[in-house]
């Protein structure tokens, strides 16, 4: 294989069960991760949200209903994972994380995406990833339909997703 694992946000806030964004399935989500490292040996990237020191215009309310997410004593919550800190990682104070780690990874290589925040942060890191390679997504997908590999496949209005259905 290739390819790499880009793995989104598998952090103690989102995985203790004290954290208000705990997230359930959590360690099931780990445990696949865990089963997926081995095939991308040496070509794993882990992303790792951190909320900013001082929120910006829409997010000074947001960060109003979670302050916990900016309290100094919890600093240690938005570390990567213990299980994985010894692996490469990517910081970001965004939800998406395509942009901070399309800088890290080879150009033209598949990646496959993962992580336990599939509603926001992974969903919005593919999109990201489609928007930045748009007009090559839509080339590969002709392709699949050409090939019979997709037997239907459409986008969600609003933009936020899509389905694929492959034989």
């Amino acid at each position: 294989m290739t390819g790499w694992l880009l793995v989104i946000d598998m952090q103690p806030g989102f995985g203790h069960p004290d954290s208000p964004w705990f997230t359930p399935g959590y360690e099931a989500c780990a445990a696949r991760i865990d089963a997926l490292l081995p095939r991308f040996a040496g070509r794993a990237l882990f992303t790792r949200f951190v909320p900013p020191a001082k929120p910006e215009g829409a997010w000074r309310a947001y960060y109003a209903r979670w302050p916990f997410a900016m309290a100094p004593e919890n600093a240690g919550l938005w570390a990567v994972d213990a299980r994985w800190r010894h692996l490469p990682s990517v910081t970001s104070l965004r939800f998406s994380k395509w942009r901070e780690a399309e800088a890290l990874l080879p150009p033209e290589v598949p990646v496959t995406l993962c992580g336990v925040a599939t509603d926001c942060c992974v969903l919005g890191t593919a999109l990201e990833a489609v928007d930045a390679e748009l007009e090559a997504h839509k080339v590969w997908v002709g392709e699949h339909f050409a090939t019979g590999a997709f037997v239907l496949a459409g986008r969600r209005v609003p933009r936020s997703g899509g389905f694929i259905l492959a034989t």
